[in-house]
């Protein structure tokens, strides 16, 4: 199942056309894929960036062709006799992982190459051509080790590819690994605690209590200061009008509630405590 399944299926259960999700996860994984309906798609600007954390199992042995267990094992690792490294040695060789590091993404991706996804021309054995890029590694810990399997639990920046991760980890060993399985765990304000199943959702559709599935509004973009407007306040910003929101004179944005919880729009602000209405999400 894709990431563009899920919205598929949540949108025939939210009868809600307008769906959006934040960060594809790879068919192969699992764990959070926050989704955003309705009129709060428009929300998705302000998610790009957000810090992701993941737990998962590499396999050292061997490299394959799209860093996880569903490629093709790499010529050349003759390795399959050769003893797994150990857990002191690979502690030893996580901290060059960590931090900001120049990450080459795998070539069965979907960063584009010519305006061709990587995975495409990959797929047809054509050469991919794919630039470094930087990423930052806030945590690479081991979790559990056991024979040549390793449990591990990654906090990154947005853009990280885990299966690099494991691929360039092996090839610091010296003997390849690939990903075996992963789970994210945590996208931003959206945890795995608080994210329900597609069955749960299924279910709760059918009893008519799909909303109960909804992160309160006032829980989304927590780093951006919230106010409750005064009548008039919120009635010029939902026209598209400036409003005066004197007590967050100093911040650039800040999310506009009303009285019942309801976020009304996010505000810009365009000079002292005169604000703009950058989106406008009640009508």
């Amino acid at each position: 199942m894709t990431s563009h399944d899920v919205v598929a299926r949540v949108r025939r259960l939210a009868q809600e056309r307008s769906i959006g999700h934040l960060g594809t996860l790879d068919p192969s994984a699992t764990g959070v894929l926050p989704l955003l309906l309705g009129r709060l798609t428009r929300l998705a600007q302000f998610f790009e960036g957000r810090e992701k954390e993941y737990e998962g199992e590499l396999l050292f042995g061997f490299a394959t062709d799209t860093y996880d267990a569903s490629g093709t094992r790499l010529p050349g690792d003759s390795t399959a006799s050769a003893e797994p490294p150990s857990r002191e040695q690979v502690e030893a060789l996580l901290s060059r992982f960590r931090g900001p590091i120049e990450q080459m993404p795998p070539p069965f991706s979907a960063k584009k190459v010519g305006g061709v996804p990587a995975y495409k021309l990959a797929r047809q054995q054509r050469p991919v051509q794919l630039a470094p890029v930087m990423v930052n590694v806030k945590a690479f810990d081991l979790l559990e080790f056991e024979g040549n399997r390793m449990r591990f639990r990654v906090v990154s920046s947005a853009g990280t590819y885990i299966r690099s991760l494991a691929h360039d980890l092996g090839q610091a060993v010296g003997m390849g690994a690939h990903l075996v399985s992963l789970q994210r765990t945590r996208v931003g304000e959206f945890s795995l605690a608080a994210s329900h199943t597609l069955d749960t959702l299924a279910e709760l559709a059918i009893k008519g209590r799909l909303g109960e599935a909804l992160m309160p509004a006032t829980a989304l973009l927590p780093e951006v200061p919230a106010v409750v407007a005064t009548p008039e306040a919120a009635a010029r910003l939902l026209h598209g009008q400036d409003a005066n929101l004197a007590e967050f004179s100093g911040a650039p944005l800040v999310r506009v509630f009303n009285d019942d919880g309801q976020m009304l729009a996010v505000a810009k602000r365009m000079a002292g405590s005169l604000f703009h209405p950058q989106i406008v999400l009640a009508g």
